[in-house]
This record gives C-alpha cells, structure tokens and sequence, in this order.
C-alpha cells in the first residue's frame, strides 16, 4: 500500500508541531524515520496512522484521501505500534495478541478458525508461541513489545507503522525484528534512534527536524556529517562496517560556534 502525505501539518495551541510534511511510500518499502527528540516523529506517525486530523494537508492510502474513513476501516489498512503500549489488564498474551482481529470481528461471535490461526501465526514469528498463556502483567518490558508488535501483525494490515519499537529490546530481539520488518512484502514506516540499524535495514531514511522534513533518501544520502552535525548537533563519521553496512561513529558533541563579544 501507498503511503502520501501533502502540506500535512499538526498544531497544538497554535504551535506547530508537524510542520507542512510531504511524503510518498512505495508499496513494501521499509522507511526510517529519524531525527532528535521533540522533532515530531511521534506525531507525524500518528497523524499517517489516522489516530489524529491534521491541522492542514492530508494523509491518503493508495492516492484515496482518509479523512473521512471510519478508524474501523483504517485498521483494516495500517496497523501502529506506539513507543510505550502498557495495557492494565488480566489478560494472556495470546489475548493481547488476539485484540489485532478486532477490525474483522463480529460483536455477536468470539474468535473463529481463522481468526485463531493468525494469532498463532503472529505469536510464532516474535518467538512467543511459549508464553501464549502467561499474564501480561507477567511479561517483562522486551516481551510486551514484542506482543504488541505481534496484535499488529495479526490485524494483517496492508501496512505498519511503529514508533521506537526497539527501546526495550535486547540486541538479540532488535535484530530479529528489523530483519522481519524489512524482509515483509508490507509497507513499513518505523521512527529509530540508531542510526546505524536505521541504514542497515531501512531502503529509505526520513530525517525531521523542528517538525520539518528536511531530507528524505537512501540512508547513504541522509546520514551525511554536515547533516548529522546540524540537525543532531553531533560530530560524527560514516562509513561502511567489515559487512559492508553503512554505520555511523560519533567522535562527540559538534563544536558550538562562539559568540563574538559586543
């Protein structure tokens, strides 16, 4: 599915959060979403996922604008892992995982055939097919996230968008994921803030910063030092690892210019 955007822009309290985003994802391209903290990733996924209207512009799937779908039918196109997904409840992980049927379901009937065989599906590919029946508040934080990405699997979207679903995974669970997601026929926008896993699995990089787009490309494009300098405000080098992966190493802080006195 076709992800685009025109002119989006998000505001709260006439501050300008998002700020005129224009973009364009291919059908089963793997994009990294990247910038500094408070650049408004976390917004402009929200706003992609149709969990918020954009203050101007428009989202659309497959060029048909979706500000006037139901969230019903939006689910049946994107699914969105937020970046912190607590869920207070007594449920199993299987239930958890379950809850990704809900757009396809019937209010009257419980779970079918099915339904059941994508969740055992889901549960199979983050590795949790174990732990199908333990309490969720038994999970650790790496394990709720791999749940969670597994209810997103399960709603079988057209596309995914995730927001930071690496924080609370170990090296092990962070590679296993970034090689599904780029190894998936589905579209995939993911927020990262390593960089280096960002170049290694993502086909394009979009940089924010203030809100703004300010670079879109292949990683080798987008991770540039005078880019990095300037939006990450860090000194840093790029260049292939003995893979041949583009990684980024950071000598430090970038300089700060000085003020000139009066």
């Amino acid at each position: 599915m076709r992800i685009t955007a025109e002119g989006l822009t998000w505001a709260v309290a006439d501050r300008r959060i998002v700020a005129d985003v224009g973009l364009d994802i291919a059908p089963g391209e793997t994009v990294g979403l990247i910038g500094p903290n408070g650049s408004g990733k976390s917004s402009l996924l929200r706003c992609l996922a149709g969990l918020r209207a954009p203050t101007a512009g428009s989202v659309a799937y497959d060029r048909e604008p979706i500000g006037g779908w139901s969230s019903r039918r939006i689910a049946r196109h994107v699914a969105f892992v937020e970046q912190a997904a607590d869920t207070d409840s007594d449920l199993r992980v299987a239930d958890v995982v379950g809850l990704g049927r809900t757009p396809f379901g019937d209010r009257w009937r419980g779970p079918d055939a099915r339904d059941r065989a994508v969740v055992a599906a889901a549960l199979a590919r983050l590795g949790l097919t174990e732990l199908r029946d333990r309490p969720w508040k038994a999970l650790s934080g790496g394990e709720r996230q791999r749940a969670h990405i597994a209810r997103a699997l399960a709603q079988q979207p057209y596309a995914i968008l995730l927001d930071e679903p690496t924080n609370h995974l170990d090296v092990k669970h962070q590679l296993q994921l970034l090689g599904l997601l780029a190894a998936t026929d589905q579209t995939v926008l993911i927020a990262l803030h390593d960089l280096s896993l960002a170049a290694r699995y993502c086909d394009r990089l979009l940089l924010l910063h203030g809100g703004r787009l300010v670079a879109a490309g292949p990683p080798r494009d987008v991770l540039t030092p005078p880019l990095l300098a300037e939006v990450f405000e860090v000194d840093a080098l790029t260049a292939p690892d003995a893979l041949g992966h583009l990684t980024v190493t950071y000598r430090g802080v970038a300089p700060t210019p000085l003020k000139e006195p009066r």
